[in-house]
């Protein structure tokens, strides 16, 4: 599957430009084992670049005119590089001049360059196929006009890059675990300092499995907004009774029970799920480093529940792909991966029984949905690299 990828896009910019490429870089997505929601409540993120990528094909030029041929798409976008970038109508240009003019913000730009892209990372399924363009962009850039930047500055100019050009106020999640991926590792992230550690995640005769609902319900942006403002108000109430609490991440299961009356049901409920999720994210860590793959399943299964009745993020389609698994014997344990309202759920299966139980599901959800179901096995791969031949 790599290789297909990286020989179609290699091909694909010969024909368009009538040479090799100089330079072929591969950005992977991503997913989150557990620790949903708390990115911005001063919890800790547990995500792993997978074998899904976005690849560039791109050689610099001797003028500093720029062509962008994104593959998939179809289409073709050009510009100078000595013009102001400014957001585009066309979509998907948007994370690459993003990107970009931050990078002629700190530096002149002589040469432009050709590029062709072309991914394997499902859109819209909650894979993060964004940050692995900024991230691909930025990476490839940085190496072929030799601008010296770390891979924490790459992370954070994809996420600026979508802040700004893009309006998506995202995390740092995605761009961090597109860059910082290592093999069969995953990132304990602290969103906040960007403090991070590897922890091994090698399934052994287990693997995972994604089950694309094929839906994205409207209300995620809203949905999101309004998780936001009742855990702030939650806290707010907390620390008004416990001055030691300076964040989510030293508040006690406790207290936000004592608090029960007082933050009433919405808030609370919000305010229970976040503390949970965060000793969950610790607990996670603790299975894998001792192989304990059922304790593991059992905290992404509750971690669902959480999702699902507590935070109220999750859709009856989601639900169904968690329910349908649960008495599986070859499954130890599934969620809804991402934001919520669509998307995937993430599933840790015993290898060999993926295809039997995508069939048995797929056909429960068409019926009952009307929905044809996507699945995708994935391995945790490196972060964003330039390939060798």
């Amino acid at each position: 599957m790599k290789k297909k990828l990286i020989q179609n896009t290699s091909e694909h910019f010969e024909k368009s430009f009538q040479n090799k490429p100089e330079h072929i870089f591969l950005s992977p997505g991503r997913i989150n084992i557990i620790g949903e929601h708390v990115d911005y409540n001063d919890g800790f993120v547990l995500p792993a670049a997978i074998n899904k990528y976005v690849c560039i094909a791109i050689s610099p030029n001797k003028n500093s005119k720029c062509k962008i041929v994104a593959k998939d798409l179809n289409e073709v976008f050009e510009f100078d590089l000595k013009d102001t970038l400014v957001p585009n109508q066309t979509m998907w240009i948007n994370y690459i001049l993003g990107v970009l003019q931050q990078l002629k913000e700190q530096k002149q730009f002589d040469n432009g360059f050709n590029a062709v892209f072309s991914s394997s990372v499902p859109i819209g399924s909650g894979l993060s196929s964004s940050a692995a363009v900024e991230c691909g962009f930025a990476y490839a850039f940085n190496k072929i006009f030799a601008l010296g930047l770390t891979k924490e500055e790459i992370a954070l100019i994809g996420q600026k890059s979508e802040h700004t050009f893009v309006g998506v106020n995202c995390g740092i999640m995605d761009q961090f675990a597109s860059v910082f991926g290592k093999k069969d590792k995953v990132i304990k992230l602290d969103c906040n300092t960007l403090a991070y550690e590897y922890h091994k995640a090698d399934f052994k005769k287990y693997s995972l499995l994604l089950l694309d609902s094929n839906v994205k319900h409207t209300h995620l942006t809203s949905g999101y907004n309004d998780r936001r403002n009742e855990v702030e108000q939650g806290l707010a109430i907390i620390k008004s009774h416990f001055p030691e609490v300076k964040t989510f991440r030293n508040c006690t299961e406790e207290m936000v029970n004592a608090l029960k009356n007082e933050l009433g049901e919405i808030v609370y409920k919000r305010c229970h799920f976040v503390v949970k999720e965060i000793q969950r994210v610790q607990d996670a860590v603790d299975a894998l480093e001792n192989s304990d793959f059922n304790r593991l399943g059992n905290l992404m299964t509750k971690t669902h529940r959480g999702l699902s009745k507590e935070y109220e993020v999750s859709c009856d389609e989601l639900d169904f792909l968690v329910d349908a698994v649960a008495n599986e014997t070859s499954v130890l344990g599934a969620r809804m991966m991402g934001g919520g309202f669509g998307g995937c759920s993430i599933n840790l299966v015993e290898k060999g029984s993926e295809k039997e139980l995508i069939e048995k599901i797929s056909a429960q959800y068409r019926s009952k949905f009307g929905i044809d179901l996507k699945s995708y096995k994935v391995k945790i791969s490196k972060g964003t690299s330039e390939y060798k031949n």
